[in-house]
């Protein structure tokens, strides 16, 4: 999962002048990647003393735009160190360029008439204004994740662009997890059956993907398919069988995927996929009840995103009434399992007793900080609204025995400055594809039910 520097860095070239370029970053930037200062090759960066000022008010708390903001202001004092922010100093990196810290300045085109009022970006406007002014000669960028910001940027003649380090270049072809074979031969599909698998060139596979799914056919369309996956341990595809778990019955062929991934004890890591109503959770939830066993606790977290931009520190109640809204989908799914099973069915208060002696966690993800992940069988839920960055400190915190699952829906995302692209549940289904512990499955059907489905087709 190590990110290297010349990964990490979007490549771009210098102006037809050849003068290196001067790209002015916003704080939407900074929060989303303390480090994106390194990511612009050898131009020049330059970063508005409001920027400064807006960091100051995200340095404490504990999520994640907390830690970038401090991680940030950290890096400042070491450029700084026995130097003036206000000349352009070397970054301390190969092959990097300068920084410098604009100040507030007057400018000709006053900002404030234009568009009426002197707020924090206007003056992030102001900065780079005045930049393309005292460098004609060169380019300046203004690079932001805030659409509004770019837009008003163009407005007034400057380039403006998203920061895409980390981005994925073309969201349509992110890997769904298995692959339709509809003209396999009959002898293949026969030895399947009989022997339970067979080698990958039998079916036409020449580099198979670990832990990569198939549904195979001999042109019969009618038929049932068989459903089988490759086995990067054996070197085989293996045929798989539909099973029930804690009652729940796969309907579709993504769903015994999905479970088959979730059960494989040789998978570390999982992602699932899909839009509402494929039932993402509900399969990882009964798959870790299944192996509830295996592991010292199942937790379940999910990332609070705040309703109309309250923090939760203005809404009323203690920690457990503010938090309580924001879990009950993970509750719906577990009272959904448990009702599976008859009132005096042991299982039925199993699950009870496992929340009461925290078998089973239910948790806002910002409650895991600072924890180290051992023995766990960890659900995230609502991954869409993770960075990369977030994803990447999840994993990183795995021990021994842990097993994580991330689920969500990349087109439903209610974080600010993420979208299809940058979110960290596409970044890490596009970066760690061909690892032989991990495993992908899109689910594309909806389960819930017919006017779910309604929903999701025609609305």
């Amino acid at each position: 999962m190590e990110i290297t520097p010349n990964e990490e860095t979007k490549v771009r070239k210098n102006g037809k002048n050849g003068k290196r370029k001067i790209f002015v970053l916003d704080t939407s930037v900074i929060l989303y990647n303390h480090r994106s200062i390194y990511s612009f090759q050898d131009n020049d960066i330059a970063i508005p003393i409001t920027v400064l000022e807006e960091l100051d008010n995200f340095k404490k708390g504990n999520e994640t735009k907390n830690y970038e903001a401090r991680e940030f202001i950290r890096e400042m004092d070491k450029l700084s160190l026995k130097r003036n922010l206000n000349d352009w100093i070397q970054l301390g990196q190969p092959g990097a360029g300068s920084l410098k810290v604009i100040l507030d300045e007057h400018n000709a085109q006053t900002i404030q008439h234009i568009f009426g009022g002197y707020k924090n970006d206007h003056r992030i406007l102001n900065a780079a204004l005045i930049l393309s002014q005292q460098y004609p000669d060169r380019k300046v960028i203004l690079v932001s994740k805030d659409i509004n910001l770019r837009i008003k940027a163009k407005a007034l003649g400057l380039q403006a662009e998203d920061y895409e380090t980390g981005k994925i270049k073309d969201i349509e072809s992110l890997d769904t997890g298995k692959r339709i074979l509809s003209k396999v031969s009959v002898k293949a599909l026969a030895k399947l059956w009989e022997k339970g698998y067979c080698k990958p060139s039998e079916i036409g596979e020449k580099e198979p993907v670990p832990n990569y799914y198939y549904i195979l056919q001999n042109g019969d369309e009618n038929a049932d398919p068989t459903l089988a996956f490759y086995n990067p341990i054996s070197g085989m595809i293996e045929r798989i069988d539909k099973q029930a778990v804690q009652r729940i019955m796969p309907r579709n062929p993504e769903q015994v995927f999905a479970l088959h991934a979730i059960m494989n004890p040789n998978v570390k890591l999982v992602t699932l996929i899909g839009v509402a109503g494929t039932g993402k959770t509900l399969l990882a939830l009964a798959g870790a009840l299944e192996q509830r066993r295996l592991f010292k606790q199942i937790y379940l977290a999910r990332p609070i995103v705040p309703l109309s931009n309250k923090e939760l520190g203005f809404l009323p109640g203690d920690a457990a009434e503010k938090i309580s809204p924001y879990m009950e989908p993970l509750y719906d799914n577990l009272k959904f399992i448990k009702n599976q099973y008859g009132e005096r069915d042991k299982e039925y208060k199993a699950y009870d007793e496992m929340l009461q002696n925290e078998k089973i966690v239910i948790s806002p993800l910002a409650f895991i900080r600072g924890r180290s992940l051992s023995n766990i069988c960890f659900i995230v839920d609502e991954a869409q609204n993770l960075t990369p960055h977030e994803v990447k400190t999840i994993i990183t915190r795995a021990g021994e025995g842990t097993k994580i699952i991330f689920t969500g829906d990349i087109y439903q995302i209610d974080t600010p400055y993420l979208d299809t692209q940058s979110n960290g549940l596409s970044y890490l289904v596009d970066k760690v594809r061909k690892h032989p512990i991990y495993a992908h499955v899109k689910l594309e059907k909806g389960e819930r039910s017919e006017l779910a489905n309604l929903a999701n087709d025609l609305l």
